[in-house]
């Protein structure tokens, strides 16, 4: 005698297998998506979307090669300077902070904050 199993997701009466836990690829698929907005966002997974966001941000706005923005400008846009890969100090000892190949350093003129936004260039290694 077979135990009736329904799908998971839609709760259909399965039929085939016994291990059959799914009516179809459509079911698991939404079934497994549903379970991972269930589960906390991982640590890995909050860092990697930062450093992609603020990288998408550095990019736009730093067509130039060297460029000057207003802090609240790309602060607005979701950038988070906490979020960066690595850092390079020049001889005048102020350190840019990277995402990957754009930079910026922070800097106060007058009492507005900006950032001095650069691209990654070759000398800096």
């Amino acid at each position: 005698m077979r135990i009736q199993q329904n799908c998971k997701h839609c709760n259909k009466e399965l039929h085939g297998r016994t291990d059959k836990k799914y009516c179809n690829l459509h079911c698991k698929s939404a079934n497994q998506y549903q379970l991972s907005k269930e589960q906390p966002e991982r640590f890995y997974n909050v860092v990697d979307n930062q450093l992609k966001l603020n990288r998408k941000i550095l990019k736009e706005f730093n067509k130039g090669g060297k460029v000057t923005v207003r802090a609240e400008l790309i602060n607005e846009l979701g950038f988070d300077a906490n979020f960066f890969t690595h850092y390079w100090k020049n001889q005048k000892g102020k350190v840019y902070l990277f995402v990957y190949e754009y930079g910026f350093l922070k800097i106060k003129e007058q009492t507005k904050e900006k950032y001095v936004l650069v691209i990654w260039q070759d000398y800096m290694k």
